[in-house]
């Protein structure tokens, strides 16, 4: 999440939800792996972008569980 400014050893908080909106940082299971993107949607299938433009978009090829959506960021310094 390098664009996002989330660097590693930030602490995120998130939220557990059912309901994630497009555009939102999500906590995701995709083929049975966890990540956090944001979540996208062009027609009806969902996918998830990373904030590295090294990366390219995920679309599921088995199945996508949203588990939570970031709501903050904690930095120590």
């Amino acid at each position: 999440m390098i664009e996002t400014q989330i660097q590693p050893g930030d602490m995120v908080i998130v939220e557990r939800t059912n309901t994630p909106r497009v555009g939102d940082i999500v906590i995701a299971e995709v083929d049975g792996e966890w990540t956090m993107k944001y979540l996208r949607k062009r027609g009806d299938t969902y996918y998830l972008v990373a904030a590295n433009s090294k990366y390219k978009p995920i679309v599921t090829t088995e199945s996508l569980k949203i588990a939570a959506v970031v709501k903050a960021v904690v930095r120590k310094y």
